[in-house]
This record gives C-alpha cells, structure tokens and sequence, in this order.
C-alpha cells in the first residue's frame, strides 16, 4: 500500500514549478490532492492528468493565497469533499527581486502579500482541522533566501526568514498536538519564479550565476520524505541546494 493512501493534501502554488510536482508526488504515494492557485485552466490540466496517471481524487480550488477568504474557502471545501485536512503545503510564492535603491515598492508589499500572509491564512485555515483529529502535517515552503542574504534579495530574505521563524514558532506550540511542522528551504530551482524579476540589474547579475539550478522535483521529493515519515518522527528543516559547477 502506498504510504500516504486514505489522506488528503492541499497544495497552494499548484499550476506550475514546485506546487505542481508536489502534488504529483503526494498522489503518486496515494494521497488525494486539492489543487489551489489562480490558474484554475492549469490547475484542471494537472488534476486530469493527476486522476488518469495516480488512480486518485483531485479537486481544483481557485484561490488567492493573498485573501484569507479564499483560503478559508479552499479549506473548507476540502473538507466538504474528503472529510479531513492531512498535509497542507503552503508552496504558493513570489521572488520579486530587487535592489533597495530602484524603489520597488509594489513589489515588496506583493511579497509580503504573498509570502508572509499567504502562509499565515494557510495555518489559519488548516489548523483548526488538525488540532481537532489530532494529526496533520503543514509544510512551509521557506528559502536559502530565508537562511542567509545576498544582494537585491533583502526584501525576499525578509519574507523567508519570516516563514523560517513561523515554523519554528509552530513546531514548538503543537509539538504535543499531534500535527507536524517541517521548514523546506530550496535554493535555485529552475522554476517560473525568476520570469517576474522586473529590476534589470538583478537580471544582468543573474546572467553570471556559476552554478547548475535544481529541478521541481528534487523539492517535492524532500517534501514528500517528510511527510512519509512515521507518525512519531517530525523533519522540522530540510534545506536543499544545488552543487557549485566545477571549475
């Protein structure tokens, strides 16, 4: 039998990058996943594909992390249709890179939008479920950005730390509840993330990087030993990065 089987997994971010090979991992191992993000034409496309290739349920939920009726609903909802919350992933993110002297203030207001209060409407919609079955796994979907800084990341390294120091806060206020917290912290990974970086001194600095950039699915792999783990066991921080190309 499949590890995650008679479960069910949300995940946010789901249309494309990460979120996407996520959910294909959790279905692989059995689980019925909730896909929620804005694309809901793309989020259809993957849970047909999901349903024909895993031989589990999927459900699109259109949602915008940003707004915390969205996410009250795409929990609910769940609920409605498979009873229980056991794995939330909250993977939806923006990298809106920039230098602090080129004043992208939008764009620093639509990560905190995104990246801050986006995971914070997931707990707070996921949460209540869990503490009530006295299981569950939430998964942050944090940064290196969130470990350590480099230039025109200080905005975006704000947000991850912000998300680093929410697991962590989390882990020990439900560390008797049952529910389970894990921190995943990726490096590069070749994803859309980058496409929206509108500051042209951070895409010329990006042309000059020395090093090979992960793919989707070397995270969803660590998300999903994570969350395989016997009940007992809780993978608090799984960072993972790609190796420098050699010289």
């Amino acid at each position: 039998m499949t590890k995650l089987a008679h479960t069910t997994s949300i995940i946010t971010g789901a249309s494309s990058g990460i979120g996407e090979s996520i959910a294909k991992h959790l279905a692989n191992e059995g689980s019925n996943v909730v896909l929620a993000a804005r694309r809901s034409d793309r989020l259809q496309e993957l849970a047909d594909s999901i349903e024909s290739e895993y031989g589990v349920q999927s459900k699109v939920v259109e949602t915008d992390v940003t707004k915390k009726e969205d996410v009250e609903r795409l929990a609910n909802d769940t609920k409605e249709t498979f009873g229980s919350i056991d794995i939330f992933v909250n993977n939806a993110g923006v990298m809106l890179l920039s230098f602090l002297k080129n004043n992208h203030v939008d764009e620093w207001e639509q990560m905190v939008d995104v990246n801050i209060k986006g995971v914070l409407y997931g707990v707070h919609a996921s949460l209540p479920s869990m503490l009530e079955q006295e299981s569950g796994h939430i998964i942050n979907v944090s940064s290196v950005a969130g470990h350590e800084v480099f230039p025109s990341s200080t905005v975006y390294s704000a947000t991850k730390y912000a998300v680093k120091a929410l697991s962590m806060g989390m882990e020990k206020e439900l560390s008797r509840t049952g529910v389970r917290v894990t921190n995943v912290s990726p490096g590069a990974v070749s994803t859309e993330l980058t496409d929206h970086i509108t500051d042209g001194d951070v895409l010329d600095m990006f042309k000059e990087r020395d090093m090979t950039p992960l793919n989707a699915e070397d995270i969803a792999r660590a998300v999903t030993y994570a969350v395989t783990q016997p009940y007992y066991v809780n993978v608090n921080e799984v960072i993972v990065r790609p190796m420098q190309k050699k010289s």
